[in-house]
């Protein structure tokens, strides 16, 4: 028989004066997974230091004016199909319109990957005659290999 210390003369039990770490140390190893798995997650693209500006967002009153070329090489002012005898024409019109920053407003310029380089550099020719200087040529973000 094994002799247990008896409490007797005591009253009263001791404050036990050890700390269970293993709750601890098990929240600390998921907070370090959680972390290794996020860490990579935060730095997309190329890190830029960006220079601070007081400057405001432009303000663009005038809505982008996109032009399309298709496959077969017709051309489209937003969704209006124009004739190419008729597009210098309507071009000079829209650079007529002044922004309330005395700018014509934006061209978005969307050609099909199946066009020919003289087609689009046309159109972009008859851009710049009528003085519309702001283009913008759009790819699709998705279809790059």
């Amino acid at each position: 028989m094994a002799m247990l210390p008896s409490n007797r003369g005591r009253g009263r039990r001791q404050p036990m004066a050890e700390i269970n770490v293993t709750p601890l140390v098990d929240v600390m190893l998921v907070l370090l997974i959680i972390f290794m798995v996020t860490a990579p997650l935060l730095t997309a693209g190329v890190p830029v230091t960006l220079p601070e500006s007081r400057a405001k967002a432009l303000d663009q009153e005038l809505k982008p004016v996109q032009i399309s070329i298709d496959d077969k090489g017709q051309i489209f002012l937003d969704n209006d199909q124009v004739a190419d005898d008729a597009l210098p024409a309507r071009l000079v019109s829209i650079a007529a319109k002044l922004g309330p920053d005395g700018k014509p407003a934006a061209v978005y310029l969307r050609g099909d990957k199946s066009l020919t380089y003289g087609r689009v550099m046309g159109v972009l020719g008859e851009l710049n005659r009528a003085g519309l200087n702001r283009v913008s040529l759009l790819t699709d973000p998705g279809s790059n290999p």
